[in-house]
């Protein structure tokens, strides 16, 4: 195959199909210099005229007849592989897509994109997978399509994008004391019980090194791995923990929970997704990517 330049392929269909040097040129969109040439590489290659005059007319040698059928066939069948996929709208699509999704928004970011999903794409079904994956490159081996949340540097050839930036809020039950001050002071917050999410069991944090500079400790009542069990924990009791501001808001609403802000210079929180090269030009891939982009900056125009 190293000689054979398979472009000649269709120029071959559209001479057996056309007899005719002009008309071949014609159907390809190119010049009959250009498809006089093709013949006669052709008919070297195939050591065979192929074509041959018969008055003004060209007609077709027993071989020509012979390969006609073939070469339509191998050169339709170029065409239907370089075409788009017959498959083309993704909103019809049926797959099942495997997220790894920050624990927070699994209850919160979730329920809209499956909303939205139903809508815009029914066939398409989520799959949450836990989030033990983020210490294997389950992207790279292909057991997460996407994932949603805070993302850590990871293998070079990862996409990634920020979705949004959250601000990160204090978050009590009615009836805790902060509830029912007009301030909280940072000699208030530090006096109070804390509840800290980790997922690794770390207690200390931004928060206790922003209170360490003005001279401040709290007391962690509790290191929990989830933000639904600490939310859940404060409802419960006189403690208090933090959560995203805007992408929180359904979970603090549903639990009747109060939130202030944190009277400490603590940093925001990046929200973005992450995916793998070989889902970068999947259309359904790019539409779920579309979805959860148009969510995310729907919840942070939210007051």
């Amino acid at each position: 195959m190293d000689y054979i330049d398979l472009n000649l392929i269709e120029a071959l269909d559209a001479l057996l199909a056309e007899n005719s040097v002009t008309k071949a040129a014609a159907r390809l969109h190119t010049s009959a210099p250009a498809m006089s040439r093709a013949l006669s590489r052709l008919r070297r290659a195939l050591d065979d005229p192929l074509l041959v005059r018969a008055g003004r007319d060209l007609v077709p040698t027993p071989r020509a007849l012979e390969l006609r059928a073939e070469v339509h066939a191998v050169a339709t069948r170029a065409r239907a592989l370089f075409a788009p996929p017959s498959t083309a709208d993704p909103r019809t699509a049926v797959r099942m897509f495997d997220l790894q999704v920050t624990d927070m928004l699994s209850t919160t970011f979730i329920p809209s994109l499956i909303d939205d999903l139903r809508v815009q794409a029914p066939g398409i079904s989520l799959r949450l997978r836990p989030e033990n994956l983020e210490d294997t490159p389950a992207l790279r081996e292909g057991l997460l399509d996407l994932e949603i949340g805070s993302i850590r540097p990871g293998d070079p050839e990862i996409h990634s994008e920020t979705l949004v930036t959250e601000t990160l809020v204090g978050v009590v039950r009615p009836d805790h004391p902060l509830a029912k001050k007009k301030t909280v002071t940072p000699q208030r917050f530090a006096e109070a019980d804390h509840i800290v999410v980790s997922r690794r069991g770390r207690a200390h944090g931004p928060i206790d090194e922003g209170l360490a500079e003005l001279g401040l400790h709290r007391r962690v009542a509790a290191v929990v791995p989830t933000f639904a069990s600490a939310l859940f924990m404060v409802r419960e009791t006189d403690v208090v923990c933090v959560a995203p501001a805007r992408l929180g808001r359904r979970m603090l609403d549903a639990l009747g929970l109060r939130t202030f802000p944190i009277p400490l210079a603590v940093p925001s929180v990046t929200i973005g997704m992450a995916w793998h090269p070989r889902n970068h030009h999947d259309r359904t891939h790019r539409l779920l990517r579309e979805r959860t982009r148009h969510i995310m900056a729907a919840a942070a125009e939210a007051k």
